[in-house]
């Protein structure tokens, strides 16, 4: 084993040599030629040196030129530089070779370490044309992916194209029907103009007594208003400039503030492309990163499929057991058992820090204003419902009737409130819509109704909608179905449920509805002390305290602080005259009207409420109402004919 690996190191020298001997005869294309191997015997011989020149000191003759010589200042090499010891230790390393048992098998090992370099030289190719190829797929990817969203862009294009033409012709089409409204408009306007005038003139000879008394009382309001209007402009043009400054300063903090979130953004999108690039080369360099990521990704789509899934199966099955019925509009309880818990803690903190809700009419019944013997047969009912929970017996069922607006919602809205119970509403205009879904609809409403601790005072307003009569010819099957239904839930004196019927036209029940009545309470028209109240309670909230919300810093530099009527010789007496006027007003339409007058007096440049608008806005609200009274009744004529 040394002899061989003395060979290998002898035929490495040889190869030296031989690629020394190469490069040495690479300048015979040069200026000089030199011989690579010298044919002299001085060249064998060592330590000699070249034959000098020699001269007779006395010659007379010149000498020939000769060619110069190149200097060999090492015995042991050619004048060309060439040092041939090394090709005679090869010569000799192989003679030794070939003599040595050990020859065939260096050749082998030589031959086989030639053969691992060849495999390896095309390990390496075939992993670069497969990096090559890995290259190609990924740049066809790109390519797919830069197509798909340009075509996603040019659908969106058109997609919002298409909207752009849709709002247009909307728009085009709301302005036409803006404009026929408009001449409808003037049109009604010229016949209200028209009436107004007449009973101007029926009342002028009224107008000229206190002709003289108003005279003076408008130019004491006209000498007001200016002072008021040059007062309000000097300050509006002092807030409106220390605003702009603001508005200013805080534009700037703001767009400083977003520059610096916006870089602060862009380096944080930057670092994650960059770990989410490092990982995923990473993944598709190695493929059993890439198999099991792909493996990895399929299970987590697979996992969030299935828990969506079953989420929505389970959600639904926990609103159908614990969530409130489709058929409530409107209720105290929350939607869920859980949903009334802030509330419920918040009414208890209220209570115990001695803020208790008073009514602001001072009849300790809410907003509600009705005739007093009506509201004290309320608040005995409240108080024997309350007494009859207590006693855990049945309670009684109630039927409110009369003309809408005046009161049936909101008096069984406090009823529930004064006896303790808890408050649900719904129409019977929505069981129609069911089909044959109402029975299963009436059914589950009742069964919700039932799992209230407090009880429940189930209000349907518009009851005539589905418990009419069963006789009716145009009474569908699945009326009939949904009124039996609610019946027979309704057969037996409860102790969970208050059943409450509100109704324009009681003569239209079925008579099985009525005979579930346990109370029959009729809602008329307010009377005039009824008005006054709702007159008094109404301008309080649209225009006395109007502008009294404290608005935050936002609304305050953006949109600017709401406006607070000024109220200015509206006294109980010209109230009263309303009230005497509004004859046949239901509180919705007294509602109503002080809306109309909140909007009218946001309509003129002062914001003041002065007597003259007040009744303004009145007269024409009262002619409003007997117009509309006249149409009804032509129309109802013109049925009956």
């Amino acid at each position: 084993m040394a002899k061989t690996t003395y060979a290998m190191g002898l035929i490495s020298a040889i190869a030296a040599s031989a690629s020394l001997s190469q490069d040495r005869s690479a300048y015979a294309d040069g200026p000089f030629n030199f011989p690579p191997f010298s044919s002299s015997p001085a060249a064998n011989v060592p330590h000699t040196s070249p034959p000098a020149q020699s001269a007779s000191p006395g010659a007379t003759a010149n000498p020939e030129p000769s060619a110069p010589k190149a200097r060999n200042d090492n015995p042991r090499t050619s004048s060309s530089g060439f040092d041939p010891e090394a090709l005679e230790r090869g010569a000799k390393a192989l003679r030794e070779i070939s003599s040595s048992s050990h020859a065939k098998k260096a050749f082998e090992v030589m031959k086989k370490q030639e053969e691992t370099r060849q495999v390896e030289l095309q390990a390496k190719a075939a992993e670069f044309k497969a990096m090559q190829a890995q290259a190609e797929t990924e740049r066809q990817r790109v390519i797919y992916d830069e197509q798909k969203k340009l075509a996603q862009h040019q659908a969106q294009t058109k997609s919002q194209m298409a909207r752009y033409e849709d709002e247009l012709a909307r728009k085009r089409m709301q302005a036409e029907n803006e404009y026929q409204r408009a001449r409808n408009q003037e049109l009604v306007k010229l016949q209200e103009e028209s009436s107004i005038r007449q009973e101007q003139a029926r009342r002028a000879t009224e107008e000229q007594i206190q002709a003289q008394r108003r005279q003076t009382e408008r130019e004491k309001a006209e000498i007001e208003r200016e002072t008021i209007r040059v007062r309000a402009m000097a300050e509006a043009e002092g807030r409106a400039h220390e605003a702009k400054l603001a508005e200013d300063v805080n534009r700037r903090m703001l767009v400083d503030r977003a520059n610096a979130e916006r870089e602060k953004w862009i380096a944080a999108i930057n670092t994650t492309f960059d770990h989410i690039g490092g990982g995923l080369k990473a993944i598709l360099t190695d493929q059993n990163k890439l198999i099991v990521a792909v493996g990895g990704v399929t299970a987590l789509a697979a996992g969030i499929y299935t828990t969506r899934e079953g989420a929505k199966v389970i959600w639904s099955y926990v609103d159908r057991i614990l969530g409130q019925p489709s058929l409530i509009r409107e209720s105290s309880r929350g939607k869920y058992p859980w949903s009334g818990l802030l509330s419920h803690v918040m009414a208890i903190v209220s209570r115990g820090s001695g803020k208790v809700s008073s009514s602001k009419n001072g009849n300790g019944f809410g907003d509600v204003i009705l005739h007093p013997s009506l509201q004290k047969r309320i608040q005995q009912l409240a108080t024997a419902t309350a007494n009859t929970k207590s006693h855990q017996a049945p309670f009684r069922n109630m039927l409110f009737y009369g003309p809408p607006g005046t009161g049936k919602t909101m008096a069984a809205r406090e009823l529930a409130r004064k006896s303790g119970l808890d408050y649900a509403l719904m129409t019977g205009g929505d069981v129609a819509p069911l089909g044959s879904q109402a029975v299963t609809k009436i059914h589950q409403l009742f069964d919700w109704a039932k799992k209230s601790r407090k009880g429940l005072l189930l209000f349907i307003d518009e009851a005539d909608a589905f418990l009419c009569e069963r006789n009716k010819t145009y009474m569908s099957e699945a009326q009939r179905s949904a009124l039996n239904a609610l019946l027979f839930r309704t057969g037996d004196q409860s102790k969970d449920i208050v059943l409450a019927l509100a109704t324009n036209r009681p003569g239209d029940l079925d008579s099985a509805v009525g005979d579930r009545i346990d109370e029959v309470l009729e809602f008329p028209l307010p009377g005039e002390e009824e008005r006054f109240k709702l007159l008094k309670l109404y301008l309080e909230k649209y225009i006395a305290n109007t502008g009294m919300r404290k608005s935050g810093l936002f609304q305050n530099v953006f949109k600017g602080q709401q406006k607070k009527i000024e109220v200015k010789g509206l006294t109980d007496d010209i109230v009263r005259e309303a009230a005497a006027k509004t004859e046949g007003f239901s509180g919705r339409e007294i509602a109503k009207l002080m809306a109309s007058v909140q909007a009218a007096v946001y309509g003129s440049e002062t914001c003041v409420l002065d007597p003259s608008l007040f009744r303004e806005v009145v007269d024409y609200k009262v002619a409003e109402h007997q117009q509309r009274r006249k149409l009804a009744g032509s129309d109802g004529g013109s049925v009956q004919n």
